[in-house]
């Protein structure tokens, strides 16, 4: 478990250092209802989405999503993506992590908000699969 939890600690820090948006999501998160979010760009329509949420452990999401432009607008990107997610705590929880989600960038101000869902395929510490998982984000742009 500590081999597992040193590698989430590297991904998470890589992913925080090079971020191109940073903020919070407010919902329901593997580990409790606020989350520290962060986003940075792979390519021109893809991106890594992980969040760190702190509650009775520590959760850690690391999505990989694909996002469009569905309104021929660069305000608005509606994104789709799957990733790994654990909960350090008690117990321990590893699975599989999807979310669907549309957020807004706005004009002139480093603002981004979205919402987005996230269901769930849990494989340890038993095996479950969730469909609740709707949140808010709100994340400054760098």
């Amino acid at each position: 478990m500590k081999k597992i939890m040193l590698l989430w600690l590297l991904l998470l820090g890589i992913t925080l250092v090079n971020a191109q948006e940073i903020g919070a999501r407010f919902g329901d998160i593997s580990g409790g209802n606020v989350a520290v979010d962060a986003v940075f760009s792979t390519a021109k329509f893809s991106r890594v989405h992980a969040d760190v949420s702190f509650g009775d452990g520590v959760g850690i999401d690391f999505l990989y999503d694909f996002f469009y432009k569905p309104f021929g607008n660069e305000a608005f990107d509606w994104y789709v993506g799957l990733g790994p997610y654990s909960f350090l705590g008690d117990p321990f929880q590893l699975g599989l992590v999807g979310e669907i989600g549309l957020e807004y960038h706005f004009q002139g101000i480093p603002i981004a908000i979205g919402g987005d869902w996230r269901p769930f395929f849990r494989i340890i510490d038993n095996t479950d699969f969730g469909w609740g998982g709707f949140g808010f984000n709100v994340r400054f742009v760098l």
